[in-house]
């Protein structure tokens, strides 16, 4: 009896310990010291992804991709053997950020492990990085684990990221998570990056964006414009 209850005191203050445990502490996003990655966006790969249906998928990278256009945040963009089924990236993500570094990697499958890509974020001189990719559980995943293990401050779109089914992006996340990432949701992160509606970028180029990406969002403020109207 002495013996048990000596091991379940044991265990209890193993518990404590282990609930005592601080998690990962909250970091704002910074836009002044961040850049947008843009991580195997192509568009073959948006073909496996099972976790959200074609149009959230298409309209949640899209709008990932914005957030570099209106904060005028330093992007880069990055494919993967582009010739082969993985596909080209959309020219919609090229046309709109014109001025973005791109790297076309022949074979690594770790972005971080292309010396290039490497290159082109450290040029940025930004410590926080804000990224999505397909999938979520190779091609955002080991990206993140690599800069968070390089310093940088890294925010997760999961949003923007895809994967095979839910499952595999759930695992993929919390593995972020356990590591200190910040796995958000992409309006969390343009909510974040605009902090106060009276900023600039903030109203008014901001409600257009959540419109558009956001339509219930969209919808709310069209309510308020009908009802202060009337």
């Amino acid at each position: 009896m002495q013996f048990l209850t000596v091991v379940t005191s044991i265990l209890a203050c193993l518990n404590t310990l282990v609930l005592a445990q601080p998690g990962t502490p909250w970091v704002r996003i910074d836009k002044n010291d961040a850049a947008l990655l843009i991580i195997d966006h192509q568009l073959g790969l948006f073909t496996i992804v099972r976790d959200q249906s074609p149009v959230e998928l298409w309209n949640n990278v899209l709008g990932h991709a914005e957030l570099a256009k209106i904060f005028n945040l330093p992007a880069v963009i990055t494919s993967s053997a582009e010739d082969g089924p993985n596909g080209k990236i959309p020219e919609e993500i090229l046309t709109m950020l014109p001025n973005a570094t791109v790297v076309r990697r022949q074979g690594e499958v770790n972005a971080w492990d292309s010396a290039e890509f490497k290159e082109a974020v450290k040029a940025t001189g930004k410590k926080q990085v804000i990224l999505a990719g397909i999938t979520t559980d190779v091609c955002t995943t080991f990206a993140a684990l690599s800069l968070n293990a390089e310093g940088y401050t890294v925010f997760a779109n999961a949003d923007a990221s895809g994967a095979f089914s839910k499952s595999n992006a759930d695992l993929a996340n919390e593995q972020m998570r356990q590591a200190g990432i910040h796995v958000l949701s992409a309006f969390t992160i343009a909510s974040d990056l605009m902090r106060d509606w009276r900023s600039i970028p903030g109203f008014v180029e901001m409600l257009p964006y959540f419109s558009k990406y956001y339509p219930s969002y969209g919808n709310l403020a069209r309510v308020h414009a009908a009802a202060s109207s009337a």
